[in-house]
Parts: C-alpha cells; sequence; structure tokens
C-alpha cells in the first residue's frame, strides 16, 4: 500500500550517519543521496524511506502523533536497531520488550532520530 515514506531533516549530512548506523542491522543502505535527500531500501531495491531537507526552505519538524514503523525479521534486530540509534544519538522513546497488548508476539522498541521524528521497529515472529 505504501510506496514510501519521507521524513524532514534540517541537516541531512548529520541525518545520514545516524540512519546510516540505525538502519544497517535491517538490511538498509543508502541507495541515492545528494546534497537535498538520501534514500534508504534493501540492497539492489527501491528506495522507501527518503530523509529531505524540505524543499519549501523551511525548518522540518515532527509530527505530533506520528510515528514510522519499520518491520524487523527477528527480536535481535529490534535490540541491533535500538541500539544502534542512540549510540549515534538518537533518543530512546521506549526499550525492546514485548507489548503484548499489541499481538501475542509483539516485540517493540521506539527512539527518535535527530530531528525528533518517533521511530518504531517491530518483530511480530514468535522468539
Amino acid at each position: 500500500m505504501i510506496s514510501y515514506v519521507t521524513l524532514g531533516s534540517n541537516d541531512r549530512t548529520k541525518a545520514k550517519s545516524f540512519f546510516d548506523a540505525a538502519l544497517a542491522p535491517l538490511g538498509l543502505q543508502a541507495a541515492y543521496a545528494d546534497d537535498e535527500m538520501v534514500g534508504y531500501g534493501p540492497a539492489g531495491g527501491p528506495s522507501q524511506l527518503w530523509i529531505v531537507e524540505p524543499l519549501d526552505g523551511l525548518d522540518a519538524h515532527p509530527g505530533n502523533g506520528n510515528m514510522l514503523a519499520l518491520a524487523a525479521s527477528t527480536r535481535g534486530q529490534v535490540d541491533q536497531v535500538h541500539a544502534a540509534a542512540l549510540a549515534a544519538g538518537g533518543r530512546d522513546e521506549g526499550r525492546p520488550g514485548l507489548r503484548e497488548q499489541y499481538g501475542p508476539h509483539f516485540y517493540a522498541a521506539y527512539f527518535r532520530d535527530l530531528d525528533g521524528h518517533k521511530i518504531a521497529v517491530i518483530c511480530r515472529s514468535p522468539e
């Protein structure tokens, strides 16, 4: 249903360093980058997450109530992404763990990127 997602950044260079580290455990990498944007996707695949400096010239800012949720294949990937995001300067918004209120195998972690966007990493598979 969704082709791609775009998140605004006030410093694309710093954002690229952050997302390079945070998305590596999921096998996602920068497939495209220029002075205004960087696109992430699986190796050899299309960019599905774009980090951009807003084209209207205004500051980027996170939306209240907005969150991007990324799929992980394993709980270990959830742990790795969360740890990498925090090590790269992200803020913790929820340590890795089961959230059984969302399902018996809903394992997730939450963090904010350098621009304040809330991001979740979720594995729905049993351990």
